[in-house]
Order: C-alpha cells, then sequence, then structure tokens
C-alpha cells in the first residue's frame, strides 16, 4: 500500500514539474511582452492528476472545484494561485506599472491593493505596504524549510504571496506579491 502511494506521489508530482517549467518559461516570455501568459497547447494533466486543496473547514464566497480552477485560468497563474507557486524574479511586467488604479486578485477580481501602496522593494516582485482593507488573509507557512506568512485572498482562498517585516513606514510591512496572482486595473 505504501509502495503504490509512493509512486501515485512520484507520477503526479513529476507532471506537475513538467507543466511547471513550460507554464514559467511561458509567463516569463509573455510578461516580457506584455501579454498574460497563454496556455499551453500541448496535453494537459487530467483533473485525477491536478493536486488537492489543503483540507480544513475555511470556506470562500468564491469556491470551484480543482477542475474548474483548472479550465478558469492559465497555468502559470494556476500554478501561483491554486498550487502556491512563486513566479521567477523580475519577470513580472506589474513590476513597472505606475500608473494609478487597483490590483485585483487574478483568481475572482476582488480589489486586493491600491497602486498608492506600490513600491519598488528591489526584491523582483511587485510590493505593497498595505492592502485594501479586508481583501486579504494571513496564514503560517512552513514550506522550503523556513517559516514565513502566506497571504491569500479573502474571497476565493487563492495564494497571492507573503509578507514581510521589512517594508517601509507607515506599516513597516512588505506584502511581496506574484505579479501572476495580480491584474491591474486602471483609476
Amino acid at each position: 500500500m505504501k509502495r503504490r502511494v509512493l509512486l501515485q506521489r512520484a507520477a503526479r508530482f513529476a507532471g506537475i514539474a513538467c507543466f511547471a517549467g513550460t507554464w514559467l518559461a511561458r509567463a516569463g516570455s509573455a510578461s516580457a511582452a506584455g501579454q498574460d501568459a497563454a496556455a499551453p497547447n500541448g496535453p494537459q494533466p487530467p483533473p485525477s492528476m491536478l493536486p488537492k486543496p489543503p483540507p480544513g473547514p475555511v470556506s470562500y464566497p468564491v469556491q470551484h472545484t480543482e477542475e474548474e480552477w483548472w479550465a478558469k485560468l492559465e497555468p502559470a497563474r494556476y500554478y501561483v494561485l491554486r498550487e502556491r507557486g512563486t513566479e521567477p524574479p523580475y519577470t513580472s511586467r506589474l513590476l513597472t506599472e505606475h500608473r494609478n488604479g487597483v490590483f485585483t486578485c487574478a483568481g475572482c477580481g476582488q480589489h486586493a491593493f491600491s497602486s498608492a501602496t506600490k513600491y519598488d522593494s528591489h526584491t523582483g516582485w511587485p510590493s505593497f505596504w498595505q492592502p485594501i482593507d479586508g481583501a486579504i488573509a494571513t496564514k503560517e507557512d512552513r514550506s522550503q524549510s523556513m517559516i514565513r506568512t502566506e497571504v491569500h485572498c479573502t474571497r476565493c482562498g487563492s495564494h497571492l504571496g507573503h509578507v514581510f517585516e521589512d517594508g517601509p513606514p507607515p506599516t513597516y510591512l512588505r506584502y511581496c506579491i506574484n505579479g501572476l496572482a495580480l491584474v491591474f486595473v486602471t483609476a
């Protein structure tokens, strides 16, 4: 029984790893061209191979099955929003976005950050010193052998990034957010 579970997990990981490399490469080239990442033309893993959401009693106003999320989101966005992935640094076109407007969750459209709170943290990801009230929630993240504070959307539960205590005044917080997790809407 243990061997079977191990083999299933290894196959799932191999399939996801194969597609993740393609997704991130396409996201990087599309971001450089100022376009959203496109879905791959090749085969996609069947829904049975998709990772399952973490168990728990949390309920969000916007809910979809993992198969519906897979159909709704481009692969690179799915990787970030639903698999708690991280895009490569300095690949997001939102790094150079300086117009007035709002950054919304790419999963559900909820307003998450105002352009008035965006700043250049020189880390390679869009950074903000404060979210819009009620737009995000946090939880402890012990992945990658470290303890961090994960930021997720309160409307759909999608992973946006992390928050750190090395930001500018007045909050001294740095919301380090994946560009693929956001959509910019001009004022």
